[in-house]
């Protein structure tokens, strides 16, 4: 019995370090930040997924690098350490491709499977030592989700000259017609018109200074609301 456990140590020896404990714990924590995020948000692939890939990538890993050590023998068995940690990336493809959804010519779950690789990145970091680079990665993912969106969407509107409006208004005072006429007159090209399920009407502008357009229209007697629509993350 002792012999079992002393040779090679069953709790012990290369791999089951406290480095290799607190590398576990790292990944563990910095890809449930990113699954809580998604969790928080309502999105698919949440804290329990985000969690699991990151811890499960990490353990990976470090088997890659220590699991081995007690067949190896120096000039007759020999092992590349990276091997297996090489289908890690292989193996979050087949999930990551899985979660990607086409649906009326529209692509959904881009970006939770993208998430899923990061989370796959900055477990395989951690686990190697790259502790660093595992908790800016963390950071910028952060920087990505929530400063990105409304940076594009603004970005976007400039340089494309348009901009989607959800208009109120009191019914049966010609409002309706009053937006048209304002449209017109500031040379907006309409292309949009359609009712919107909340109440008011939909409308999707271009031109030049149509970043003016929403206070514009909310000047005009009858208006009783005007939001600017940015597309939902996926």
């Amino acid at each position: 019995m002792q012999t079992w456990l002393a040779d090679p140590p069953l709790l012990g020896g290369p791999g089951q370090g406290t480095r290799q404990l607190l590398e576990l714990l790292i990944a563990f924590g910095l890809t449930a930040l990113i699954g809580l995020e998604r969790e928080i948000h309502g999105k698919s692939a949440g804290l329990r997924t985000q969690a699991i890939v990151g811890t499960a990538s990490a353990l990976i890993l470090i088997v890659s690098k220590y699991g081995f050590f007690d067949v190896l023998a120096a000039g007759t068995v020999e092992v590349d350490p990276s091997r297996v940690a090489a289908q890690i990336v292989s193996g979050i493809g087949f999930l990551g491709a899985g979660l990607i959804i086409t649906r009326q010519g529209a692509v959904h779950g881009l970006t939770t499977a993208a998430a899923i690789w990061e989370c796959a990145a900055i477990g395989m970091a951690a686990a190697a030592g790259l502790v660093k680079l595992a908790i800016v990665v963390t950071i910028l993912h952060f920087v990505i989700i929530l400063a990105f969106n409304p940076l594009s969407k603004r970005l976007v509107a400039r340089l494309a000259g348009s901009v989607r409006l959800r208009v109120t208004y009191e019914a049966d005072s010609g409002v309706l017609t009053r937006i048209l006429a304002t449209c017109d007159k500031h040379q907006w090209g309409l292309t949009e018109l359609s009712t919107s399920p909340d109440g008011g009407v939909l409308l999707t502008l271009s031109g030049s200074q149509i970043r003016n357009a929403p206070s514009t229209i909310a000047g005009l007697t009858g208006v009783t609301g005007v939001r600017r629509l940015d597309d939902v993350q996926e």
